[in-house]
């Protein structure tokens, strides 16, 4: 039994990249959806609406990279 260690290697990395980078995105979402500190005026609306589509957007990643591993691994 052999094992082919550089393709081993490229599947540990790929993985570790993609795991940090969902790690990354999904603290980014969280980040962003807590600068909502629910008081009123024009500005804060307006950042508070900007950093609640930035969480959705990371939120959003986060399930599109795992519905992306669930279709991989059931193989539809």
């Amino acid at each position: 039994m052999n094992i082919d260690w550089g393709a081993f290697g490229g599947v540990f990395a790929v993985s570790l990249g993609i795991t940090l980078l969902t790690v990354v995105l999904f603290s980014l979402g969280i980040a962003a959806w807590s600068r909502d500190d629910g008081e009123g005026g024009a500005r804060t609306r307006a950042i508070r609406t900007a950093s609640t589509a930035a969480a959705a957007l990371c939120f959003g990643a986060c399930l599109a990279v795992a519905g992306y591993g669930l279709a991989l691994i059931i193989g539809v």
